[in-house]
């Protein structure tokens, strides 16, 4: 029999097929030759079916360590080409595709009902479990699960792609295969398997490599939960009337808070020679010029978006340079608290915005319903930030554990309440100087915290002891701490807040304590509505005030006197001035914040000028804004929620990145796409930006 073989090109194509079965092609992502030609014939071929191309290269090297085993010999004549079909022996010329069946089910979908029926499936390899010498089980893993293959297999490497032909003749959802289709090999030195579950390596190493980690199943099942989420948000406010609607990505830059992501830009550059300053755009920390434009604007009542936002802030395990949040905002949203509401549920929420909150809280019932079949409350309690860090000292207070931290101060003899108030200090308690039959009476006394110069009476111990629950063998930690908390967000809680937090962290690990499986929602209203406090922010303010929320948070109506008379009269700080500002708290962790917003023009220029004490440039960033709100705004507010952070407490992961699909490290990298990179000095040129070299 004669035979010509073409020259190969550098791409080559696999086939495969089984003893007394029709042979299949195998396909998938191109395998590079080092040569042009290659060996085609099987170990077993007839004497003269193997041909050689010219610098003909054997198939071991030309498939980059896969083992080769040939099943079958089969020869055909295709266009004068000879092709020989064998265990992974042989090469397709030129770019032909060979045809291969379509899947007829997923790995996840086979059940006893399946029994005897001819199922196609396609998926990863995974490590084989003999069971005997004559019979092994091969799982087969796509996106959906994972499905039980019997079979005799050659040497193919664990997490190649293949496809399968069989049928479930038990019912026990173990497919005996008729057909194989190695549908491209994986390379047996891969960085990690993630097939398994026992070897989990390192975190850099799967950042490095994220499109393997993503086939871990635990990865998987968290980006399917996060899409379920997103069908679900969408549906509920379409359903409560809001309109979806896309905001910029390319904004100018302004003093709102956080570092910003800057852009350059060509466009737009001055055509004068003179003028070759750099132009850029900010990528938006959030959407909130657009969003409160849109409203103000009359088009839209009720706007949301599942937005991209983008902070530069330094590293933190918790955060991400760029983030996703759940974007709402309303127009006609109350200053006052709702009337059609019970008394009780009045007197916790002060401020306006219940509108908000019963979207929010309808949001969140549905998501916990249809994702976790988890009955929420039809509404969640209410904190204000004073009570949060008096009792729990912190801003978003784990409620899960009672243990509450006691003001000491109001306990106090006049004469000492004085004397700590004069400090402007207060001092609490929580526990941590050991209670015994000695020192009962007397332990505040010996105290390193405070020292005073008249002993406590015994009757004053009494008393401190009954409201603290306090008895022979108990700890109590004594702290001394500001009266006033201005908000710090990068120390977001009081000393004794963070030992509270520690100690349910000894107590679960000692078996002491198990937090419930009920989810704790909490708001925390009434925020300072200036700070000076917030070193993520000071970077702008250099020393003047900055807006806890932002510059369009509007003042609770009982404190607008007090923020206009606040830097002048006595007793009206402006610390003092709280805003209709309101966070959503899960299990200790802040998944949301929104506010009221100004939407009178001549509060917002008070604000603006004489607060924050902006220059004309930095007010010139709001000028459209303001604009805007002298054109007819109505009253608005809205809230964005921390999808991601939402979606991690959902997963139960204690990191963000298992959440995303492409996430940044802690330091803000991207180990696979290999960014944030360094840029020719030529395309620097372009946007006027030249390198300087500092000493």
């Amino acid at each position: 029999m004669s035979s010509s073989v073409k020259a190969l090109p550098l791409r080559c194509k696999l086939l495969i097929g089984r003893p007394g079965t029709r042979a299949l092609a195998v396909l998938g992502d191109p395998i590079n030759c080092s040569r042009r030609g290659m060996v085609v014939g099987g170990r077993d071929a007839p004497s003269g079916l193997s041909a050689k191309a010219e610098g003909g290269t054997s198939l071991t090297e030309c498939c980059e360590g896969v083992d080769v085993e040939v099943l079958s010999d089969e020869v055909h004549q295709l266009d004068g080409e000879v092709l020989q079909r064998h265990g992974c022996a042989g090469c397709l010329a030129g770019d032909g595709h060979a045809p291969f069946p379509s899947r007829t089910h997923t790995c996840g979908e086979l059940t006893s009902d399946h029994a005897g029926v001819r199922v196609v499936l396609a998926g990863w390899l995974l490590p084989e479990r003999k069971v005997s010498k004559a019979m092994s089980f091969f799982p087969i893993k796509d996106s959906h699960g994972t499905t039980q293959l019997v079979l005799r297999l050659s040497d193919i490497p664990v997490e190649s792609t293949v496809l399968i032909e069989g049928e479930d003749g038990t019912g026990d959802v173990e497919v005996e295969v008729s057909n194989f289709v190695l549908l491209n090999p994986a390379n047996r030195n891969l960085p990690f398997v993630p097939s398994d579950e026992h070897c989990l390596v390192n975190e850099e190493l799967r950042a490095e490599f994220r499109h393997l980690d993503l086939r871990r199943v635990a990865l998987t099942n968290n980006i399917k939960k996060r899409s379920t989420v997103s069908r679900v948000i969408r549906d509920t406010l379409h359903h409560e009337g809001f309109l979806e609607v896309e905001t910029p990505l390319l904004l100018k830059s302004s003093p709102e808070g956080a570092r910003e992501f800057l852009v350059p830009s060509r466009v737009g550059r001055s055509a004068n020679e003179a003028d070759m300053r750099p132009l850029f755009y900010s990528l938006p920390q959030s959407p909130q010029q657009p969003k409160q434009l849109l409203i103000c604007s009359g088009a839209i009542d009720k706007y949301f978006q599942i937005a991209k936002c983008f902070r530069d802030e330094d590293g933190r395990k918790d955060r991400q340079p760029e983030f996703t949040q759940i974007d709402l905002e309303m127009a006609y949203v109350s200053w006052g608290p709702p009337r059609h509401i019970s008394e009780s549920q009045a007197v916790k929420w002060q401020i306006g915005g219940h509108e908000v909150r019963a979207v929010v809280e309808s949001l969140i019932r549905n998501i916990w319903q249809q994702v976790e079949n988890v009955a929420l409350p039809s509404s969640f309690d209410v904190m204000t930030y004073a009570e949060a860090m008096s009792s729990y000292g912190s801003d978003k207070p784990d409620t899960r554990f009672p243990l509450k931290i006691v003001n000491v101060s109001s306990l106090l003899p006049d004469q000492h309440r004085v004397r700590l108030e004069g400090s402007r200090v207060t001092l609490e308690a929580l526990d941590r100087i050991t209670i015994t039959t000695d020192n009962e009476f007397n332990w505040l006394d010996n105290c390193r915290v405070t020292r005073f110069d008249i002993p406590l009476a015994a009757e004053t111990y009494a008393a401190i002891n009954r409201t603290l629950g306090v008895n022979p063998g108990d700890c109590i930690w004594v702290s001394q701490r500001r009266s006033v908390i201005e908000v710090d967000s990068a120390v977001a809680s009081t000393a004794l807040g963070r030992i509270r937090i520690r100690l349910a962290e000894i107590a679960e690990k000692l078996g002491d304590y198990t937090p419930p499986t009920t989810p704790h929602f909490l708001w925390v209203t009434e925020f300072p509505l200036f700070t000076k406090a917030d070193p993520d922010k000071n970077f702008l303010a250099h020393g003047r005030w900055s807006s806890t929320h932002h510059p369009f948070t509007a003042p609770m109506w009982q404190d607008i006197e007090a923020m206009y008379a606040g830097r002048d009269k006595p007793g009206m700080h402006l610390s003092y001035v709280r805003g209709q500002h309101y966070d959503l708290v899960l299990n200790g962790v802040e998944i949301g914040g929104g506010s009221v917003r100004v939407h009178d023009a001549g509060h917002a220029r008070y604000i603006l000028t004489q607060v924050l004490q902006l220059t004309d440039s930095e007010k010139s960033t709001f000028e459209h804004l303001l604009h805007a709100l002298r054109c007819g705004a109505p009253p608005h507010g809205g809230i964005a929620l921390g999808f991601d952070r939402l979606m991690s407490i959902l997963c139960k992961t204690a990191s963000i990145r298992d959440v995303i699909a492409f996430p940044k490290t802690g330091a803000g990298t991207d180990p696979l796409f290999k960014s944030p990179a360094t840029v020719a000095a030529n395309v620097l040129h372009q946007y006027g930006i030249q390198f300087v070299h500092r000493s």
